[in-house]
């Protein structure tokens, strides 16, 4: 699998840098949300549990897939602006409120 970054945008509102990429997976299926994620976080030098994969989509007859994902300058941020159910599918959860114990 070899990861190009196509595109970068900035936005400090949301505390996140926006990345479009490609990706080269010649001969191997389409690789999953958490592979691609972790290869996002090291070539933008971030944690993995800051990187929200939103879609990774096949081109159709090559060994190739196109990509958007939203990397966060902390985990509170992804947890603050991101959706419940993309949190969910890129195993980023908040913590548990502790019981209350009386």
């Amino acid at each position: 699998m070899k990861m190009e970054i196509k595109e970068k945008k900035e936005n400090p509102l949301q505390k996140r840098v926006e990345v479009c990429f490609t990706i080269e997976h010649d001969g191997e299926c389409t690789p999953g949300r958490n592979a691609v994620a972790e290869e996002v976080a090291k070539q933008m030098k971030s944690k993995r549990d800051c990187v929200v994969v939103d879609k990774v989509e096949s081109v159709y007859g090559r060994g190739m897939s196109k990509g958007y994902a939203k990397v966060y300058d902390n985990k509170d941020a992804a947890l603050e602006f991101e959706r419940e159910y993309l949190l969910k599918r890129n195993g980023i959860e908040a913590p548990k409120p502790e019981p209350v114990q009386e």
